[in-house]
């Protein structure tokens, strides 16, 4: 029998938050914090012994960290829809700012500026903008459909523009295409006419083209994907295929925790390359049990969102479980290299302190607007 935390007619707001909220898609966001967390035990410390930091740097400060990203759902995740939306304008303000501040004071690391320090941390803007983002779109989109006079399309394209551009002005482009895919699902959500959904898909072509003619980075990544032979194999494909040999060594029981010897030779092993650290260790099992964990929270709050008559709140949570879906296969697929290697962390898995907290945030808007009292039943 199931120990009953609160009491239904418990009428408190923790009891009401209790009983309202998805507490499957909060058990599985939990799984997956404790699977970073056992992860980042297993990932490391080989990393930071060999930047003399101390075996235990990175395993403190994601210890650090996932509390406080926890935090930030459980906060998040009681406020109304109304908060949930002067949040996001709050936070869509302060990521702008900063991100414009990033281009002139942030810490240059390979060519490009997405990090600003502040007080002894480093904050990448661009890891709140992503929620904001989201939130925002949603709300001008429901507003459009609410007064037709309302430029909602025009507005929510504007701001993908000024979104974008501060973006590839680090450059980012991999953030830069999350931030556009999230944007076409929220208006194709909205019922955005099919033909201008070619003509959007038309114009993200020529803007991958672009990035590739101007970017020299994304245009060696490309080519050296499409054609392994074309890279320096001691540095541009040194960590793809040590990663693709940690899944090979792995099979499907894995070597066991602490056998694993990628994390010995990959620089970013414990955090863009953690999904290779899960499969040389843990085999095939985690693997799915993380793709699983990952599809389980996208799939059950879609559904979710759909069962609602808010479109805020279903725009909305379209916008931020892509984003968060989108992170996930990205990271994978590097990995996997079933795309072009791109520097994105897996959420909750891999090391990032602003990823985390960003993302806590974002989870905690959707389990705000999938609680009973307002995301599913009857807000308007």
């Amino acid at each position: 029998m199931a120990i009953e935390t609160f009491s239904r007619r418990d009428t408190s707001l923790l009891g009401r938050w209790w009983w309202t909220i998805d507490r499957w898609n909060l058990s599985a966001i939990f799984l997956l914090v404790l699977i970073g967390a056992l992860l980042s035990f297993a990932a490391s410390p080989s990393v930071a012994d060999r930047l003399n930091l101390g075996s235990f740097y990175f395993v403190k400060r994601h210890f650090l960290m996932a509390p406080l990203a926890l935090g930030a759902i459980f906060f998040v995740s009681m406020m109304s829809l109304q908060n949930i939306r002067r949040l996001g304008f709050l936070l869509f303000i302060i990521a702008s700012v900063l991100l414009i501040l990033t281009l002139f004071i942030g810490m240059e690391v390979k060519g490009a500026r997405r990090w600003v320090n502040f007080a002894g941390f480093s904050i990448q803007a661009s890891e709140f903008m992503k929620p904001a983002f989201a939130v925002v779109i949603a709300w001008v989109l429901s507003k459009a459909h609410k007064n037709p006079r309302f430029p909602g399309l025009s507005t929510a394209f504007g701001l993908l523009c000024f979104v974008l551009s501060l973006l590839l002005l680090q450059p980012d482009l991999g953030m830069s295409v999350v931030i556009t895919l999230t944007w076409i699902c929220q208006v194709f959500v909205a019922g955005l006419p099919i033909i201008w959904m070619v003509i959007l898909g038309v114009m993200a072509l020529f803007g991958l083209l672009g990035a590739y003619i101007f970017l020299p980075h994304v245009a060696r990544r490309i080519d050296q994907f499409l054609n392994p032979v074309s890279g320096d194999p001691t540095h541009d494909l040194y960590q793809v295929e040590q990663s693709l040999g940690a899944f090979g060594n792995g099979g499907f029981f894995g070597m066991g925790p602490g056998e694993g010897i990628v994390k010995r030779h990959v620089p970013d092993a414990h955090a863009d390359f953690v999904f290779a650290v899960a499969g040389e260790e843990f085999g095939l099992i985690l693997c799915l049990v993380i793709v699983g964990v990952f599809a389980f929270i996208v799939i059950r709050a879609l559904t979710k969102s759909i069962l609602g008559t808010s479109l805020f709140s279903m725009l909305a949570v379209v916008g931020l479980v892509a984003q968060f879906g989108l992170q996930a296969l990205i990271n994978m697929a590097s990995s996997l290299h079933l795309i072009p290697t791109k520097g994105m962390t897996m959420p909750f898995i891999s090391y990032g302190g602003s990823s985390m907290i960003a993302i806590g945030i974002g989870l905690g808007i959707v389990l705000s607007m999938t609680r009973r009292s307002h995301g599913i039943i009857g807000e308007s």
